[in-house]
């Protein structure tokens, strides 16, 4: 099957732009986009790709698209650039959708995700990270990813919506190859990897809601079920859409924040003993891990109106990136950008959206990356990558597949993360 990535009819059939060095199909790119996204925000800085879709990577750029700009996330007919191409893939979920849509969706689970809701969860989910590490703890040896970046937000995810945490491995894979149905182009194979993901948890879900219907609870997945039998707030596949957007939303992108965090943390020793030294630092260290090198290079909207861009009329319609990535390391906003500084203070980042798509999940991701990340630094001496090669894993979002390291067991480490 060829590798060719998939250009929608619908797209402009002779751009004029280009990805002035910063193509997302390029490995080096994906190893590191940070060196390429530096060049583009220097040299062209409101870029229109040859897709036709427009990227912007200055921070004030990116923050009044999210926050100030009449905008949405589906065309103002409701369509997108690709339309899905299978019943409840992520387009379908609340967060892809514009008022009324999302609100009406959003309203129904929102309660679960407040800051209040979530400290509530924080000893639990300290127990989670515990159990975690504690399985490795005597080894001196772990992969950051499989040990805990993944395990400790799937299970909160899986117990939230009461789904069998028995069944998580099965998700894992699945979730990953979901989150290419997000985007504007993938290679063909890609996108039937992402086609088979998403009819595997349709189906998942639908014999999981048929079982649940009967036993009721107090999960996120009962409430949903009550919403669609209500009869005027869900429809039976907007139910399937949310419950598999809550699992992909619930984990994916955690996976990410943890895994680079650590990452980030190694490749600067002296930021990684501040942290051992202050663990009050926490906060503040996981906000500098989501600035530095967070999971989620980009957002997308589409313009209600023509719109000005630092000089550049972008017309109404058009779909516009919004590359966080590059506005987090834009040096008119952020002091020596590429610096990796748990102190940092002053702007907050991008990471989350802004206005009304804002991520439902924020609070859950930062106190669970809270728990992992400063628990593991805690309990840890002489914490070292084994290897420097990366491997990358198959989500969309900038997620590692696996993150061997090698430690010494702390012994006052439980009381020290405590």
């Amino acid at each position: 099957m060829s590798s060719e990535p998939v250009r929608d009819a619908t797209l402009d059939p002779a751009p004029t732009g280009s990805w002035a060095g910063a193509d997302p199909l390029d490995p080096a790119f994906r190893a590191d986009p940070h060196p390429f996204l530096a060049r583009l925000r220097a040299c062209d800085p409101v870029n229109r790709t040859p897709l036709g879709i427009w990227r912007l990577t200055r921070h004030a750029d990116v923050e009044r698209l999210l926050r100030d700009v009449p905008t949405g996330v589906r065309m103002a007919d409701g369509g997108t650039l690709r339309p899905s191409p299978v019943t409840g893939g992520p387009s379908e979920f609340m967060l892809s959708q514009d008022p009324p849509n999302h609100t009406r969706l959003r309203r129904l689970v929102s309660s679960a995700f407040t800051p209040n809701a979530v400290a509530r969860m924080r000893a639990h989910v300290q127990e989670i990270v515990d159990r975690q590490l504690a399985r490795v703890l005597p080894t001196g040896r772990m992969d950051v990813i499989a040990d805990l970046a993944l395990p400790v937000p799937s299970t909160v995810i899986c117990e939230m919506m009461n789904v069998p945490l028995a069944d998580r491995d099965r998700f894992t894979d699945w979730t990953a190859d979901a989150t290419h149905l997000l985007a504007v182009f993938s290679p063909p194979d890609v996108i039937e990897r992402g086609v088979a993901a998403v009819n595997g948890l349709r189906e998942y879900f639908e014999a999981l809601i048929a079982q649940r219907r009967g036993q009721l609870g107090d999960d996120l997945l009962s409430e949903l079920i009550r919403a669609e039998e209500a009869g005027d707030r869900l429809s039976t596949s907007e139910l399937v859409a949310q419950s598999i957007g809550l699992l992909i939303a619930g984990f994916e992108t955690t996976i990410g924040l943890i895994g680079n965090g650590v990452l980030a943390l190694l490749r600067h020793p002296d930021q990684l003993a501040l942290l051992r030294a202050r663990p009050e630092l926490i906060a503040s260290a996981v906000e500098e891990c989501l600035r530095f090198d967070g999971p989620i290079l980009l957002t997308a909207r589409y313009l209600r109106e023509d719109t000005e861009f630092g000089g550049v009329t972008i017309p109404r319609d058009a779909m516009v990136w919004g590359m966080l990535a590059a506005a987090h390391r834009d040096p008119a906003v952020f002091p020596d950008p590429d610096r990796f500084d748990i102190t940092r203070s002053g702007t907050p980042n991008l990471a989350f959206g802004g206005g009304i798509h804002y991520c439902l999940g924020a609070h859950l991701a930062r106190m669970e990356a809270q728990a992992a990340i400063g628990s593991l630094v805690a309990r840890c001496d002489d914490l070292a990558l084994e290897r420097d090669e990366l491997e990358w894993g198959r989500s969309l979002f900038r997620v590692l597949g696996s993150l061997p390291v090698r430690f010494r067991p702390r012994a006052d480490g439980a009381r020290a993360a405590s």
